[in-house]
């Protein structure tokens, strides 16, 4: 299958915390890179979901935000990955930021131009990737 969503996640579901209406479902890499998705008690049980099952996390690069540093700031982003800037690639608009987490995995982010140089980001500097869990989508092995 292919997707148009630029950031995938392969791993095994390794948390799922029921609901009245939704779930949360925690996804783990290979590398240990771990991802929160909220998701419709519909959407668990048509998809079967189970900890211990192989799973994908999917999201779109422009649905990433991105904070220079190593934070010092809270959000209310369930998801905020820390790693280091791997490659920034300037467009006419925008710029897609390439950040490496700890475990290996490449998160891909859309920003403006404006916004990367006021970040200062640039291969080697620390940044956090910002997703917030209702923008994760999961997708099952049929």
């Amino acid at each position: 299958m292919k997707i148009s969503a630029r950031n995938v996640f392969e791993g095994t579901i390794t948390a799922l915390t029921d609901g009245q209406v939704n779930a949360e479902v925690e996804v783990t890499t290979p590398g240990g890179d771990r991802i929160v998705a909220i998701v419709t008690e519909g959407s668990v049980a048509s998809l079967g979901l189970a900890v211990g099952q192989p799973a994908n996390a999917y999201v779109k690069a422009p649905w990433v935000m991105v904070m220079a540093g190593d934070g010092g700031v809270k959000f209310s982003a369930r998801n905020q990955l820390a790693g280091v800037v791997d490659g920034v690639q300037k467009g006419a608009v925008n710029s897609d930021v390439a950040i490496r987490l700890a475990g290996g995995t490449l998160v891909h982010a859309v920003i403006t131009n404006e916004a990367a140089l006021e970040l200062g980001l640039k291969p080697g500097a620390p940044a956090c990737a910002l997703i917030k869990a209702s923008h994760v989508v999961l997708g099952v092995p049929a």
